[in-house]
């Protein structure tokens, strides 16, 4: 017997169809013996509904009640998978944030979790009951309901996973694993039985829906093992082999076999921000990203290129797409400062990644990544690496071309 938390995301109760077979889901699991905690999100796009009803309601509203009105989603699933849980004799109930409760600091609309009560919920679990708690929300020190931010459900989650000690945090959502690339870009990539943490996490941040990064992070921090699977499966999926369907993030001690490089992955949401004929001196640097880091922009890659004559620099760094124009406008106002010639800003780049915590011990993948690209006559405007990545920026245009040449090279293809 093992204890579960079960995450069903919008796209997996967005009606009472999709409820139902969530619920085929969780008797499954209680009929092979598991205790199940269940955390649910709002039903589809209802989050996006209430938000937009705030906003029109008053543009500046008070954050409180912009919690009280969009954790109201989450109530509702809740609700009605408990009943729906109800009428096929499995004893359920729910527990909203308050009534754990989820603690969290009192940072409204952006909450973060700081402990979760589960004493109650243990003694229920042992006895057979089925716990439904909505993802989202919890309890502020003023006593107040608090939000944790979009994605949160996957936070809260594995927070409670962490909170129970339990066996496994299962991610249900509409695609069924984590896959080597983009399966629409790339139709040879194929599903991964197993990734890294950190693997996931640099996924994650590159542009992958999957999987929120916080709560990735959060997994990686307390050893919470997750299966990422799908709920529109049946409940008896299963691989060819007979094991479990979906994707398992755990410790790369658990993975036996280690390629080179996981997975391709790709975000669009990218922008070049290009300062030609800055002054190369000291300083110049701290007063160009000081100001954009009061703006709360994130800088990403930076490549600098020294004049000839060592007097000017042109710099060119990348930003979220969403920052550009702020951007543009901050580095404007301390021109003066900066002293630079002229300032760029363009959309029209993506930012393609080779991952794999094998890289740490084999040399050349870069080499190959660089040759690869040459090859196929796309330039590299741009490189950032770590342990476990290495980022280019190219036009574009040439997007769907590299991801699918870098899913070949290092072997990723369908056999």
């Amino acid at each position: 017997m093992a204890l579960l938390v079960l995450k069903f995301g919008g796209t997996s109760v967005a009606d009472l169809e999709r409820i139902r077979a969530a619920a085929a889901h969780i008797k499954r699991e209680i009929d092979q013996g598991n205790q199940c905690a269940v955390v649910v999100s709002a039903m589809g796009d209802q989050t996006d509904r209430l938000v937009s009803w705030t906003r029109e309601a008053a543009p500046l509203h008070d954050a409180r009640e912009y919690d009280v009105v969009v954790s109201t989603g989450e109530q509702v699933t809740c609700g009605l998978l408990s009943i729906i849980l109800q009428d096929m004799g499995i004893p359920a109930r729910s527990w909203l944030g308050w009534q754990l409760p989820v603690h969290t600091d009192d940072a409204h609309g952006a909450a973060r979790i700081v402990d979760i009560e589960t004493d109650q919920l243990k003694t229920r679990l042992k006895n057979g009951e089925v716990a439904v708690v909505p993802g989202f929300q919890g309890l502020g020190p003023d006593g107040r309901v608090t939000t944790l931010g979009r994605g949160g459900s996957d936070t809260s989650a594995v927070a409670l996973a962490a909170a129970l000690g339990a066996d496994r945090c299962d991610i249900y959502t509409d695609v069924d694993g984590i896959y080597t690339g983009d399966p629409r870009i790339v139709p040879q990539a194929r599903r991964l039985d197993k990734i890294s943490y950190e693997e996931m996490l640099e996924t994650a941040s590159l542009g992958a829906k999957v999987l929120q990064t916080r709560s990735v992070q959060l997994a990686m921090v307390h050893q919470v093992r997750l299966l990422v699977r799908s709920s529109f499966e049946p409940a008896d999926a299963q691989h060819e082999d007979g094991t479990q369907a979906g994707t398992l993030v755990c410790d790369e001690d658990e993975i036996v076999e280690q390629q080179v490089v996981s997975g391709i992955a790709y975000t669009k949401d990218e922008a070049k921000v290009t300062l030609i004929g800055v002054q190369d001196k000291p300083g110049v640097a701290a007063r160009v990203f000081g100001p954009l880091a009061d703006a709360n922009i994130n800088v990403d890659m930076i490549v600098q290129n020294v004049s000839g004559d060592g007097k000017t620099t042109d710099l060119t760094f990348t930003v979220s797409d969403a920052d550009l124009d702020r951007a543009l406008e901050v580095l404007k106002d301390v021109k003066a400062e900066i002293g630079y010639e002229d300032l760029r800003g363009a959309t029209d780049i993506v930012k393609v990644s080779v991952i794999g915590i094998g890289m740490r011990s084999h040399a050349g993948v870069a080499s190959q990544m660089f040759k690869a690209m040459a090859d196929k006559g796309i330039n590299i405007e741009a490189i950032s690496t770590s342990e476990i990545k290495i980022s280019v920026l190219i036009d574009a245009a040439y997007a769907e071309l590299a991801v699918r040449t870098l899913h070949s090279l290092y072997g990723l293809d369908n056999a």
